[in-house]
């Protein structure tokens, strides 16, 4: 499939330089913020946003707005496509504009629902309150949502078009520009100011930064946007053609992303009941847990829903989601499985070698390492859950992956709840031997939404198999995957111990390094038939002397 693989590996570069940026982001958070609570206030103070920038951002548009404007560029209907695209514009922009604007004038009751625990800090005489710089910190923030909305749709006609890098590429700059807003407020005083720069002063830069960075998001994707289309002209009409039946797909579809959404606000909500740096470390931790859940889940997913929803329906459209489920799945199961491992085996390193400078110190490293081990455990199923969402979108179906993805919240919840009270039990200090005033209950939250990820996963497998017989989960090849995966801890483990003395981004390297060429080997020696896709390309790459095109 040299069309998909190549779609893939655009997606999969354009999202690697933009999770490039987000850590280099994070490396500056933690400098200035550690896991203390102003890194708590800028988690909340995007959580708003990002609620609402996926509500009506690029998974609802994947399922609403691609499949029929992908649908209508195979029937050849360039002008069609240009107008339905230019009204689900209009409409996007005066629905995201209306809750931004909500957003900014009800700031306080919302970081009250988001963060109630933040408001018994002034009663519990914390030394820094989180509540009212998270109130300035929204109101500077929402703005950026209808940007990041419109930014989302553009995403949607550059994929229709399979032009995919530079939307995945698109975010560096939103991280970039945080970045340079917070090193231009930490250095603007001139040589060594930044120890005297008070934390308020550089959290109000990053909101600012954010901002900012939307706007350049968005603005970087119009030009190429509007050279592909035709007939494209902003507006509000419902008579359009393509425009009802996607707004009938979108709600179903908001209510799926709706209950994802409500999956990490009940994380941050019952975080804020913990001591602070909590919600911080859950932040961290998941920024780790996103990349290869992109690189490898969601760059392949991306790749494929264009291809599905143009393919004519009928058996042989049966067959074709059949075969491409079947490679896109052993693709995403053999990488998210190796990156599962490595984060649970040495994710402590992973963790020390972006984090920890600054404030960020051992004890910090030790709760975010133990967070980012529970939320692996749903890493394959994600991405893989990921991949059989498309196929019902590509049948018109938004209303089974939403139902399934309630589930999936009120099991998290059932389970996150206990688990994280029993471990909120458990000082940081007394489980890792380092000083901190931490606990570990956030370790409990991540752990429940990992196993409600596998529910999620069989429960899409049972629901496509009642349209699709002759499809199955490639569990034999997972189980093949899993040995290899645990047999290159081995090595890496070793590696570790000789390297140990070395700087901890380098020995980060060696190690990860020894692990994947294990995996890799062990996987081809197993009969993986991904492995041995990836040991062809890397001949390939060594005989001819040229990259793999991207």
């Amino acid at each position: 499939m040299p069309t998909e693989t190549s779609g893939a590996s655009r997606v999969a570069a354009g999202i690697l330089a933009s999770r490039i940026a987000g850590f280099l982001r994070e490396r500056a958070m933690a400098h200035y913020f550690g896991v203390g609570p102003h890194a708590d206030v800028f988690r909340t103070a995007l959580r708003g946003p990002n609620l609402l920038q996926n509500l009506l951002g690029e998974g609802t548009l994947s399922a609403s707005f691609i499949p029929i404007y992908s649908r209508l560029l195979a029937e050849g209907k360039r002008e069609d496509a240009g107008r339905f695209a230019g009204a689900m514009f209009g409409l996007l922009l005066a629905a995201a504009g209306g809750l931004a604007l909500l957003g900014v004038l009800f700031a306080q009751p919302i970081v009250t629902v988001l963060t109630p625990g933040f408001l018994a800090d002034a009663k519990n005489g914390a030394a820094i309150d989180r509540f009212p710089l998270a109130v300035a910190a929204v109101r500077w923030i929402f703005p950026m949502t209808g940007i990041l909305v419109l930014s989302a749709w553009a995403l949607g006609v550059l994929n229709s078009h399979r032009r995919f890098f530079l939307a995945y590429f698109a975010p560096v700059l939103w991280n970039v520009a945080i970045i340079g807003a917070l090193w231009w407020a930490g250095h603007h005083g001139g040589p060594g100011a930044a120890a005297a720069v008070p934390l308020d002063r550089l959290l109000q830069a990053a909101c600012a930064g954010a901002l900012l960075g939307g706007f350049l998001q968005f603005a970087i994707q119009m030009p190429l946007v509007l050279r592909l289309m035709r007939g494209f002209r902003v507006s509000w009409s419902l008579a359009v053609g393509g425009v009802r039946p996607a707004l009938r797909a979108l709600w179903p579809a908001m209510a799926g992303r709706g209950a994802v959404q409500a999956a990490a606000y009940l994380d941050q909500f019952l975080a804020s009941f913990l001591v602070p740096g909590a919600v911080g470390a859950l932040g961290y931790a998941f920024t780790l847990y996103a990349l290869p859940a992109a690189l490898f889940g969601t760059s392949v997913a991306v790749a494929e829903l264009p291809e599905l929803s143009s393919a004519k329906l009928g058996p042989e459209h049966s067959e074709l989601v059949e075969r491409r489920l079947s490679l896109s799945l052993q693709s995403v199961g053999f990488m998210n499985i190796a990156a599962s491992f490595a984060y649970a085996g040495f994710g402590l390193l992973v963790v020390g070698a972006l984090y920890r400078t600054g404030s960020f110190n051992a004890a910090d490293g030790w709760l975010t390492y133990l967070v980012l081990a529970g939320f692996t455990v749903g890493l394959a199923p994600g991405g893989c859950s990921r991949l059989l969402q498309n196929a019902f979108y590509s049948f018109g179906d938004t209303r089974t992956p939403a139902r399934i993805a309630v589930l999936r919240v009120g099991l998290s919840a059932l389970l996150g709840v206990p688990a994280m009270l029993l471990l909120d039990r458990v000082a940081l200090a007394d489980w890792v031997g380092q000083p901190s005033t931490l606990r570990l209950g956030a370790a409990g939250l991540s752990l429940a939404t990992g196993l409600a990820a596998w529910v999620e996963l069989f429960q899409l497998d049972r629901r496509l198999r009642q349209r699709l017989p002759g499809f199955h989960l490639p569990l034999a090849g997972f189980g093949r995957m899993i040995l290899a995966a645990a047999g290159a801890g081995a090595p890496a483990a070793l590696a570790w111990w000789l390297v140990r003395a070395l700087h901890p981004v380098v020995a980060a390297a060696a190690v990860l390094g020894v692990f994947g060429g294990s995996y890799l080997g062990l996987a081809s020696v197993f009969g993986v038939q991904a492995a041995k896709g990836w040991l062809e390309r890397l001949r390939t790459l060594g005989r001819r002397g040229r990259r793999i095109p991207l």
